[in-house]
């Protein structure tokens, strides 16, 4: 795919949807963090209704670790992988209250040195709460960038930086929140909506379906 049509894409993408974001529902950068933990194998709907009756309660790190593992699991125990995410969360919160003054740290390494967050969950917080133009690749990313040509990779290290590279710079910010949800609810998985979509001439996918 060459930078022409690339770009072509995200102008339409922008056109579509000019102030994307998370769909995880948060009111600060410790929230997100939360949430986002919370979300891996889970969806976004999964994780908002628990934090809608957590957030109220403990939304920061200080508040989260009184409420202890088994106080947490209560809020979290319909997410999937529940037991581990709530053990992630408690150490985490410890970890922040006392190495970082209760504060998210803003740098790729300190984010990833926090349990439960790995590159991903890391370039998710980076961008979203600290405004840093990184690219989160989850499933559908990955999906969507090999399917219609934009960033083809065998893995999602190599996705990343290929979207990294040819996503010009002014729609860097936003790239990671169109694509996702662009993967969500029109490039979908089983049956993609190319009727519906914005890009379908744009797109490389072989095996449209209208």
């Amino acid at each position: 795919m060459n930078a022409a049509k690339r770009r072509e894409i995200f102008l339409r993408l922008q056109a579509a949807n000019p102030h994307p974001t998370t769909e995880l529902e948060h009111k600060s950068a410790f929230e997100l963090l939360v949430a986002v933990i919370l979300s891996a194998q889970a969806t976004d709907k999964s994780v908002n209704i628990a934090t809608r009756e957590l957030f109220p309660v403990a939304n920061t790190p200080a508040k989260i670790l009184a409420l202890g593992e088994d106080g947490l699991r209560e809020y979290v125990q319909r997410i999937g992988l529940y037991q581990t995410k709530s053990k992630h969360i408690i150490q985490m919160c410890r970890i922040l209250l006392e190495q970082h003054g209760g504060e998210v740290p803003q740098t790729r390494e300190a984010l990833e040195a926090l349990p439960g967050v790995g590159r991903k969950t890391a370039n998710v917080i980076l961008n979203t709460a600290f405004g840093q133009p990184t690219i989160a690749v989850d499933t559908h990313i990955f999906r969507i960038s090999n399917r219609i040509g934009l960033a083809p990779g065998k893995d999602v290290m190599e996705v990343e930086k290929k979207l990294m590279k040819f996503v010009p710079k002014e729609f860097m910010q936003d790239a990671h929140h169109w694509l996702i949800l662009h993967g969500r609810y029109v490039c979908v998985a089983r049956k993609p909506k190319c009727g519906e979509c914005c890009i379908r001439d744009l797109c490389e996918f072989k095996e449209k379906v209208f």
